[in-house]
């Protein structure tokens, strides 16, 4: 089981954006992918809203996702979040053990 996070950060003009590069150019982002349990932590631009930054947040399980929440790196994110006054939309996932069927495999192209 994986735990997948959906973080929808929205803000005036760039401020988003601007949220994504600092967390990149001050190295928070790299920590956070070097915690143990992570599996992915990138951002993403949608196509239909450029305001809007997409963070993609995996973790291995339950307790990797709580001991980074425990962490101080949580205090650095809501600081740089209330620096660009961003306001957040959550979407998280539970993957299951089975995988992808049969029937999903033929619509994957590797």
């Amino acid at each position: 089981m994986s735990i997948t996070v959906n973080i929808y950060y929205t803000g005036e003009n760039d401020n988003a954006r601007r949220f994504a590069e600092e967390m990149e150019r001050s190295g928070t982002a790299d920590l956070i992918r070097a915690e143990d349990g992570n599996l992915r932590y990138e951002y993403f631009i949608p196509f239909r809203d450029q305001t809007t930054v997409l963070l993609i947040d995996s973790w291995r399980d339950r307790r990797s996702l709580d001991i980074h929440h425990a962490s101080p790196m949580m205090g650095t994110i809501a600081a740089l979040r209330e620096k660009y006054d961003l306001h957040m939309r959550v979407e998280r996932y539970i993957t299951d053990d089975d995988g992808f069927t049969e029937n999903d495999k033929k619509y994957i192209k590797e």
